[in-house]
């Protein structure tokens, strides 16, 4: 239909549609969805650690020292490693078949690069360095609500920990990310790495400190001791996994 319109007297009318066709007869991608698309990408970082801030109050609800796997923490999480690694991830449709070239460059639709500005300064400044901080303190205050009724306060105070920590866990993951197809599943490897490598032996270490003051009020240690024990072999417990498949 355009070629007809362009070798018809209103040519030129429709000079500009037609400068638009590209060589092989298909219409090139407009401008706006490029800036869409543009738009979307850029905001990815965004989404990922409102997903984070998200995970840190699913947390609290699990429990706070234990999650589900498959749980909204868990979910959130995802979702977070997704958003972060979305670029490589949108290659596997070119292994498809299916061509998809991202957009170069900035983003050229001025209100557009004006939106994905303002909603990327809201969610740092905003959400990542005011509500966050907000939210970690209710969360203290609710270890001590818990503590005063009986429960226990470390589930609330690793909530607060674990949303403190949400830009330098954003950061961590940001630098897990391969830029490779398999982004996503490299990233989930680094920080199971990171979790028993680091984490673990911090957390064996607590457990012992805990299991030491039990001791001295004459409550229960030895459950303790053996969590220690458990977190220090969790990479040989997981080795022993894989050689009973093999």
């Amino acid at each position: 239909m355009i070629q007809t319109a362009c070798q018809s007297p209103l040519r030129s009318q429709f000079e500009p549609l037609c400068r638009r066709e590209r060589k092989d007869g298909a219409m090139a991608v407009p401008q706006l969805l490029n800036d869409i698309v543009q738009v979307l990408l850029q905001l990815a970082p965004a989404a990922s650690l409102v997903a984070m801030v998200l995970a840190g109050i699913s947390l609290r609800q699990e429990g706070g020292t234990t999650f589900l796997i498959g749980g909204s923490f868990t979910k959130w999480m995802f979702w977070a490693i997704v958003f972060v690694t979305l670029g490589p991830l949108v290659g596997w449709f070119t292994s498809f078949g299916v061509a998809t070239p991202l957009p170069a460059g900035g983003i050229g639709t001025s209100w557009l690069a004006s939106f994905e500005s303002d909603v990327s300064n809201f969610v740092t400044t905003f959400v990542a360095g005011r509500m966050v901080t907000t939210l970690a303190a209710y969360f203290v205050l609710r270890s001590v609500l818990d503590s005063a009724s009986g429960g226990h306060p470390l589930p609330s105070i690793v909530a607060a920990m674990f949303l403190l920590g949400t830009q330098t866990t954003y950061s961590l993951i940001a630098s897990y990310n391969t830029g490779t197809q398999f982004a996503t599943a490299d990233v989930l490897d680094s920080l199971w790495n990171y979790l028993a490598g680091t984490i673990m032996p911090i957390a064996a270490g607590l457990a012992i400190i805990g299991a030491i003051i039990n001791f001295a009020t004459g409550r229960p240690a030895m459950r303790l001791v053996a969590v220690a024990l458990a977190m220090l072999c969790v990479s040989g417990i997981w080795k022993l996994v894989l050689s009973m498949e093999a």
